[in-house]
């Protein structure tokens, strides 16, 4: 099993996915979110790229659909919930499908479509995310989601984390942008005094999220891998 790295949402190209398991990680916030709001109970997660296209979708079914997201880390104004995954509990997630978009974490969903499988991670399901690559035993292509187009800490760490826990359980040949990870990783166990490096997370600090930064800085606390297939985010 070949495993290799995208660095951002901006640099997916349809060759390099192609019948491959793509893995996409927004730890801050995005991705945790997904996982979070389906183990609570939500039906799926439609991810959209744009505020006007999650309106249009929830008006045609506003009971039974929920809108959630950010722009610049910050609430989209009329939306039900942020980008913080503290709010998707299960009293208010769950049987609804959560339409959402985000700056980073949707467009890297969206621009996958190519790849055979699409598995939706983040540090809190990463023991789950494992065990589905192993199942499909698929050469791997992690995706981080980056911010604005940009290298991220944060997500970069979180796939050295999987790369670690894969290492141990299956056959793999990483590629350079993967040993990096995975070595950055090793040396940073403890992930949170490492990505409080990263100007997203400096920035999700200042606007008073430090709970949401606890919360998806957690390891394996949800055991669910969600996909993203035919337009919506659910356990298979």
């Amino acid at each position: 099993m070949k495993v290799d790295i995208i660095i951002s949402a901006d640099d997916i190209k349809e060759k390099k996915i192609l019948n491959k398991s793509v893995v996409v990680i927004d730890m801050l916030r995005a991705t945790s979110v997904i996982v979070t709001a389906i183990k609570n109970g939500c039906e799926g997660v439609i991810p959209v790229l744009t505020v006007d296209e999650a309106v249009k979708i929830a008006e045609k079914h506003r009971n039974e659909y929920i809108l959630g997201g950010e722009r610049d880390a910050i609430k989209i104004q009329g939306f039900d919930f942020s980008n913080s995954p503290l709010e998707y509990n299960e009293e208010k997630v769950k049987g609804k499908t959560l339409i959402m978009t985000t700056s980073n974490g949707t467009r890297a969903i969206k621009a996958s479509i190519k790849a055979k499988n699409i598995i939706i991670a983040a540090m809190i399901n990463a023991e789950a995310v494992v065990q589905k690559l192993i199942d499909y035993n698929e050469d791997v292509v992690i995706i981080n989601a980056g911010t604005n187009g940009e290298f991220s800490i944060d997500d970069f760490i979180c796939s050295g984390y999987i790369i670690s826990i894969l290492k141990k359980r299956h056959p793999i040949s990483l590629s350079d942008i993967a040993t990096t990870s995975l070595y950055i990783y090793e040396k940073n166990t403890d992930v949170k005094s490492f990505i409080k490096y990263a100007n997203h997370y400096k920035k999700i600090k200042q606007l008073g999220l430090s709970k949401d930064l606890e919360y998806c800085c957690q390891k394996n606390i949800v055991d669910a891998a969600p996909e993203y297939k035919d337009g919506i985010i659910t356990i298979k």
